[in-house]
């Protein structure tokens, strides 16, 4: 079946170009399109797209899959699985609705959309390099297709979070206990799936890690994600610590404040985000405070941006909801935001608050905060603590742990200069630009290596 009449030009396009065209062209890979699905790593990826393009030395193309998730339910796409998204003709939509995705094993079952829509929409782009950024619900095969097709073609690999290590949502939090996990195994995945044999975990292993071998390099936003895989299995020297970065905006204003607790959370409304664990926390402020406590506590009130709390189960959402509905004046459920009303958003308030119950990776809501010079109280677990500095940065409390939030919060919000101490101790963010440079740097250094080693196509 034909890929689609804007890929069929852009073959022949790129066929003429071949030899003359001087920019590097860049395919970038992502399980969602941020149009369709906001989240971290879709922002990140389709920002570095933007910035590849705007930088004059890079023609990029951006695929993201488009199909069921746990948040969305498009009708099936008749025809060819490629569409062009808006009106950009380098990004286009690979619709998956029929593709059947194995969420164990991390692939679609329909063989045909990775052997022949996926391999022609390779050949009709023409690549240099692919970079992906996610593969989720797209599934591993992606790459064994991609090495298949384009022999000597360069693959970069972003890895995001813990999928291809942990079958719960890629999570690494126990079933049996809902405590992080420090390490994956058959013997210990089966305890959290007993209805899963060790032996189907030891097969799922080598399957995705069989795919994970024609990846030429793996970029990691955090010291502990990137450890946790070469733990797991990748070899270290396949993987580089890659911090990501971000668009450079003005700073808000600060105004003057006899007090600072005006507190926000951003994210998604989610148990791993710990957003019943920041409420009962709140909960516990409130009910215990007193006459005698100080206005500033008294006074201080939680603003919740985000999304999806109608894809959570039912009782989590009543509970949130009764937690919510019992706090008002002092919780403010806004929800949705878009990525133009950060700065708007930021200048708003004092700290950012992230109550993840599992490691994270590299939470961009952290960056932002830091970009905006906002501290932030997180859990002082995984990534999480790597990013936010204990005391320098920001303020760290137990993760899972209601009190020692609220008094995390408690501590915040009436201590005299806290807050200005530490944010002069928040560090620089890496701009997109100087993340898009390292990026090219490697790509170059990565296609020399593989002609040098007389593998290219």
């Amino acid at each position: 079946m034909a890929v689609g009449s804007s890929v069929q030009k852009r073959r022949g396009k790129a066929a003429r170009k071949k030899g003359g065209n001087r920019k590097l062209r860049v395919l970038f890979v992502c399980h969602n399109h941020p149009n369709v699905y906001p989240g971290g790593a879709e922002g990140y990826a389709l920002q570095v797209y933007g910035a590849m393009r705007d930088s004059g030395a890079v023609e990029p193309f951006f695929l993201a899959r488009y199909g069921a998730t746990a948040t969305h339910k498009p009708r099936p796409h008749p025809g060819t699985p490629f569409s062009v998204v808006g009106g950009d003709d380098n990004q286009y939509f690979m619709y998956t609705e029929g593709g059947d995705f194995d969420s164990f094993y991390l692939t679609l079952r329909n063989k045909e959309i990775y052997t022949t829509h996926y391999r022609d929409f390779l050949l009709a782009i023409q690549p240099q390099v692919v970079h992906f950024q996610h593969t989720h619900y797209m599934g591993h095969d992606l790459l064994r297709q991609t090495r298949n097709t384009l022999p000597g073609v360069p693959i970069v690999y972003s890895l995001h979070e813990y999928h291809s290590i942990c079958h719960r949502d890629g999570v690494m939090v126990r079933t049996v206990d809902e405590e992080p996990c420090v390490k994956a195994s058959p013997r210990r995945c089966h305890e959290c799936f007993p209805g899963i044999a060790p032996q189907e975990f030891f097969m799922r292993q080598r399957f995705l890690q069989s795919h994970f071998e024609e990846v030429d390099r793996f970029l990691a936003p955090s010291q502990f994600l990137l450890d946790r895989y070469v733990e797991w299995g990748i070899p270290p020297e396949k993987v580089l610590y890659h911090d990501h970065g971000l668009i450079q905006r003005d700073p808000v204003g600060e105004g003057e404040r006899s007090a600072r607790n005006r507190l926000a959370f951003f994210g998604q409304f989610s148990h791993y985000k710990g957003v019943d664990v920041l409420l009962h926390a709140m909960k516990i402020l409130v009910k215990e405070q007193t006459s005698a406590d100080s206005a500033a506590l008294r006074d201080a009130h939680l603003w919740f941006h985000g999304a999806n709390l109608e894809w959570q189960s039912p009782d989590f959402q009543e509970e949130v909801k009764e937690l919510v509905s019992g706090m008002t004046g002092r919780v403010t459920w806004v929800g949705k935001y878009e990525e133009q009303d950060i700065p708007r958003l930021m200048s708003e308030i004092d700290w950012v608050v992230v109550p993840s119950n599992w490691w994270e990776n590299s939470p961009r809501v952290i960056q932002e905060a830091f970009l905006y010079g906002r501290p932030v109280i997180c859990s002082g677990i995984g990534a999480l603590a790597e990013k936010v500095e204990d005391e320098v940065s920001g303020l760290h409390f137990r993760a899972g742990d209601p009190a020692s939030l609220a008094a995390t919060l408690r501590r915040a919000v009436t201590t005299p200069g806290l807050w200005e101490r530490l944010r002069h101790g928040i560090p620089t963010m890496r701009s997109i630009d100087q993340d898009v440079a390292v990026l090219i740097d490697l790509y170059q250094k990565l296609m020399g290596g593989r002609r040098s080693n007389g593998r290219s196509r």
